[in-house]
C-alpha cells in the first residue's frame, strides 16, 4: 500500500511544495488541504494558527483519512505552530524552514534578503535561524501580504499580473546589495518568473520545496511498505475551508471546528 501524504497550507502556495513531493514519490497518494477561510495566515495570531492546525488533526482522525505524513507547506504556520502541533500528533509532521542557511553559503555580496509574510519575518524562530546561520552575513527582512494575494490570483487565473507584482516589489525596495532572495513563503515560488524579470536575473531565488520533498522521502524510507507497481499518478484530492473554483480540479468544501472565530481578522 502506498503512503498517503497530506500537504497543508492556508491557500494555494503549498502546491509548489506538493509538486516537488509528487515528483519524488509518484506512487504515493496525495491530498491537498487549504485553510483558505483564514487566508492569509500572515495576518493571523499564533494561537489562531495553532488552533486551526489542531482542528486539522481532529479532522484527519474523525474522518479516518489514514494520513501517513502531514506536510505543513506554509512558512507562517511552521514558524508559529509546528512545535506545538507536533506534541498533539500521532503521525510525522514536516514543516517548512526558510532557506537562510543555504542562502548564506552561496551569497557573494554577503547580503541576502528574506521575503516572507509579516508573521514569518517577525517570528522568534526566524530570528533564531538568522543568529545561528548568518553570523557573517547581513540579512535584510521584507514582509508582504500582497504578494500572497498576487500569487493566489496568478495560480487561479493562470496569468501573473506583472504590474501588481512590480508595484509591490517597488514598495518593498529590496536593497541593491542583495544577491540572494530567500522566498520564505510557499506562495512566492509561484511568482518566480515575474520576480526574476523584475530583477533582470541579477539575484538568485531560493525556496525550500526540494528540501521538504527530500525530508518526506527520508521519513518514508524508515517505514517498511510493500512495493507498489506504478503506472500512473493517483488522483489528487483537494480540500478547502472556503469556496474556491480551480479549473478542472474538484474541491471538497469542509469545516474545521476551532475556538478562534472571534480572533479572525
Amino acid at each position: 500500500m502506498s503512503a498517503h501524504i497530506l500537504v497543508f497550507d492556508s491557500g494555494l502556495g503549498g502546491t509548489t511544495v506538493l509538486e516537488h513531493i509528487r515528483c519524488a514519490l509518484p506512487e504515493a497518494q496525495f491530498s491537498y488541504f487549504m485553510d483558505n477561510a483564514y487566508l492569509p495566515y500572515g495576518k493571523q495570531s499564533q494561537q489562531t494558527i495553532i488552533n486551526r492546525l489542531s482542528a486539522l488533526l481532529d479532522y484527519i482522525t474523525v474522518n479516518q483519512l489514514a494520513v501517513d505524513i502531514l506536510v505543513i507547506a506554509c512558512n507562517t504556520a511552521s514558524t508559529a505552530a509546528l512545535s506545538a502541533v507536533r506534541k498533539l500528533a500521532s503521525i510525522p509532521i514536516v514543516g517548512v524552514v526558510p532557506a537562510i542557511k543555504p542562502a548564506t553559503l552561496i551569497t557573494q555580496s554577503k547580503h541576502i534578503a528574506l521575503l516572507a509574510t509579516p508573521a514569518t519575518v517577525q517570528s522568534a524562530y526566524t530570528q533564531q535561524l538568522i543568529q545561528e546561520y548568518a553570523k557573517d552575513v547581513t540579512v535584510h527582512l521584507y514582509a508582504s501580504v500582497e504578494l500572497v494575494n498576487i500569487a493566489e490570483q496568478a495560480y487561479l487565473n493562470k496569468q501573473l499580473d506583472q504590474n501588481k507584482l512590480t508595484a509591490e516589489l517597488d514598495r518593498l525596495a529590496i536593497d541593491h546589495s542583495v544577491d540572494v532572495i530567500v522566498l520564505g513563503c510557499t506562495h512566492f515560488p509561484l511568482l518566480t518568473h515575474g520576480i526574476n524579470d523584475y530583477f533582470a536575473g541579477a539575484v538568485r531565488l531560493l525556496d525550500s520545496g526540494a528540501a521538504i520533498a527530500k525530508r518526506v522521502v527520508t521519513l518514508l524510507a524508515t517505514e517498511k511498505r510493500p512495493e507498489v507497481a506504478v503506472d500512473k499518478k493517483k488522483p489528487l484530492h483537494f480540500y478547502a475551508t472556503a469556496s474556491i473554483y480551480i479549473d478542472k480540479q474538484p474541491v471538497e468544501l469542509v469545516t474545521l471546528t476551532d475556538l478562534t472565530q472571534n480572533e479572525k481578522s
